[in-house]
């Protein structure tokens, strides 16, 4: 039984953490707990720690203290083995291991990459450790500066030195390859490899070898002024200005890197001044030289800027910054989303995953579904088939910022309500970058649809008594506009509410969109994801008092969504009491719906009425209901009215810090999902993934 990986490299940047990365999410989307280990890592400063190790469990929140994570420092590593202490350096490998392992379903190893070490040096210590700890290994390599008979034989080499020592490998990932060149590569790498070895090829990818203003910062020992919230900006290039402004804006490029002594205040604005303007190139930052800094009155027209590059000053003279900057390697950190983003999208693209999945997993998960693997699942399953999903509340700031990841990440297609100048502005304003040819923008009151949406909701509800006149008012309202896309078509679902009421948003869906055949009754649920499971909550939004029959929908409702995203759906219909023991109108109501449940859908699992403790508590629920299928094990909580439901949901994730993903509302013939007016930009962009699946299924 397979339960761990080796990541392996032939040489040093070979580009293994967009491997390690991408391992990492496959994995946690299929078990809960997988460890991360680095048997050697490099020097690191007393109280910093190893970036490797700090960007993997700082980005997937891992349960595992850094000291854990590895077992030798690299000097710790080459003093042992000049020693000859091969032996202790093995036993030490295994034991820091094994004592990881014990916690884990699954281990991801990351091998060395020894910028000081020799290439067959370093392939050996990996040999060596994959072979000591008995895992198969995973090969990269990188493509930069070989022909393809040097990269063939090289990975080749590397191939045969592991096999030589009865190290089994899965797979090879040919790095760094130029895009052009992937099928040549990939063709010829399993020509020249067992048919065994699945091989997969990833093209270089630019923006991932720009190194960020943070990482030049580090590198040359600056000291930052101005603009620290943009210092993962990209460098793409830098340039030295030493000319006058009129001959240097020429010569600026997109995301490049301004380098100027501190007393050239026209270098200085004049960049700044480009980089807000639509006919040059944005810059990634400044560099001030020499240890000199702007005079009183350049500083005070800066820090009224709205918008500022970072800039960082240096003590050393133009010529020597230039030259170090020339020299920075670009590197994986956790404080950088926006490249551990984009190395985790190239990841899944160029990657077979599933064949991928198929070697390294042989085993099967029998808990319930985790968070982790809960927000994985979403993420692939929205990308499986594409929908399109209209935002009417293009003014608001929050949503602006999740289409930027929504687009990034290129998960759907999307359509946002407001004025395109103003959206570009705002753009400008909150430093993002978004291609807005990658969006739609419709001013509803200038669309070409507006005249044929005002008569279609003019002959929908004409016998309503609305009139034209009145349609022509509605329509011009963005909820009325973006909830027409979804009724014509022109749209797979909306998400609304970050700056409107629940009624100002689904109102316009129950009267024309309306609800699926044999569905009375529009509810909500939110996916509740706790430390070690995901619950169904519902209905938290929606239904102040639901009777009898209403409850047992909602029930049902619940059950056929958790179904839908992928849970075992095992209902608990809450009160105040469990089973017969409580007597009151309030529980006869849940006693009664639990029945109906029963008698409509014997397929589901449904316990009820049951106290919340009872519900999630094996102890309790095997205390209180010791002949039930759910009690103790429920993952859908029907709670009896909307002041318990609503209450519950914002004490749970208040408390325990539970991420609450929704309301989805559920029943409707497309969908359309309400936010809340205190919404995050996390709670847009989780909602959006929610409403492109829940378009899939309809």
């Amino acid at each position: 039984m397979n339960k761990a990986i080796y990541i392996a490299t032939s040489e040093a940047n070979s580009g293994k953490s967009i491997v390690s990365l991408g391992l990492m999410r496959m994995l946690l989307g299929k078990t809960a707990k997988v460890g991360y280990f680095r048997p050697i890592i490099d020097d690191v400063s007393k109280g910093k720690k190893d970036n490797h190790i700090n960007t993997i469990i700082s980005h997937f929140e891992l349960n595992i203290n850094p000291d854990e994570a590895y077992a030798f420092t690299r000097t710790q590593f080459i003093n042992k083995r000049n020693e000859g202490k091969e032996g202790e350096i093995f036993d030490t490998i295994i034991k820091k291991y094994k004592a990881l392992e014990e916690k884990c379903d699954f281990m991801l190893v990351e091998g060395s990459d020894f910028s000081g070490e020799g290439t067959a040096i370093e392939l050996d210590t990996n040999i060596l450790i994959a072979k000591n700890l008995g895992i198969p290994v995973v090969i990269v390599s990188s493509g930069v500066g070989k022909t393809l008979d040097e990269f063939i034989n090289g990975l080749h080499i590397a191939y045969d030195s592991f096999k030589e020592r009865e190290v089994e490998v899965l797979a090879v990932v040919a790095n760094k390859v130029k895009e052009e060149n992937i099928e040549l590569v990939k063709t010829r790498v399993e020509k020249n490899l067992p048919k065994s070895v699945l091989v997969n090829v990833i093209p270089i990818i630019q923006s991932l070898n720009n190194p960020t203003v943070k990482e030049i910062g580090k590198a040359i020992g600056a000291k930052i002024l101005f603009g620290k919230d943009n210092i993962n900006n990209q460098s793409a290039s830098f340039k030295v200005g030493a000319m006058q402004l009129r001959n240097y804006l020429t010569h600026i490029e997109e995301n490049s890197l301004i380098i100027t002594p501190g007393d050239r205040a026209d270098i200085i604005l004049g960049a700044l001044q480009a980089n807000i303007s639509t006919n040059y190139p944005k810059i990634s930052g400044i560099v001030l030289t020499g240890g000199i800094l702007p005079d009183e009155p350049i500083i005070k027209l800066i820090e009224g800027l709205s918008q500022i590059v970072p800039i960082l000053s240096a003590k050393e003279g133009t010529f020597e910054i230039a030259n170090k900057i020339g020299g920075v390697r670009s590197h994986m950190y956790a404080g950088n989303k926006r490249k551990i983003g984009t190395s985790l999208n190239i990841f899944d693209k160029y990657v077979e995953l599933e064949k991928l999945n198929e070697k390294l997993i042989s085993f099967q998960n029998d808990g319930g579904i985790t968070p982790r693997m809960f927000q994985y699942n979403l993420l692939k399953r929205a990308k499986t088939v594409r929908k399109h999903i209209v935002l009417p509340e293009g003014n608001d700031d929050r949503i602006i910022t999740a289409v930027c990841r929504l687009v990034e990440m290129d998960i759907v297609d999307l359509t946002i309500l407001g004025d395109e100048a103003k959206i570009a502005n705002k753009i400008i304003r909150l430093g993002l970058k978004l291609d807005l040819e990658k969006v739609q923008i419709i001013n509803p009151i200038k669309s070409e649809y507006f005249e044929d949406f005002k008569n279609t909701l003019y002959e929908l509800r004409k016998n309503k008594g609305l009139t034209i006149d009145m349609a022509e008012d509605l329509i011009g309202d963005v909820s009325y506009f973006g909830t027409m896309m979804v009724y014509k078509g022109l749209a797979d679902g909306m998400v609304s509410g970050a700056a409107h009421t629940t009624q100002h948003t689904i109102k316009p869906a129950l009267q024309f969109i309306k609800t699926k055949p044999g569905v009375s009754v529009v509810s909500s649920i939110f996916f509740m994801c706790l430390d070690d499971r995901v619950s169904v909550f519902g209905d938290c939004a929606i239904n102040p008092n639901p009777n009898a029959e209403q409850l047992a929908e909602i029930a049902i409702s619940s059950a056929d969504s958790s179904k839908n995203f992928g849970m075992d759906p095992k209902i608990a219909m809450l009160s105040y009491s469990s089973g017969a023991s409580g007597k009151g109108a309030d529980v006869d109501i849940v006693r009664r719906a639990t029945e109906i449940v029963k008698e409509l859908r014997p397929d589901l699992k449904v316990e009820g009425p049951i106290q919340y403790d009872a519900a999630v508590d094996a102890s309790v629920g095997k205390s209180k209901m010791p002949d039930s299928e759910v009690a103790g094990q429920a993952n859908v909580l029907i709670f009896p009215d909307l002041n318990t439901g609503n209450n519950t949901y914002k004490a749970v994730q208040r408390e325990t810090g539970a991420l609450a993903i929704g309301p989805m509302l559920q029943g409707l013939n497309k969908p359309v999902n309400d936010l809340s007016r205190g919404c995050t930009v996390d709670d847009i962009f989780n909602t959006v993934v929610l409403t492109a699946i829940q378009a899939q299924g309809i």
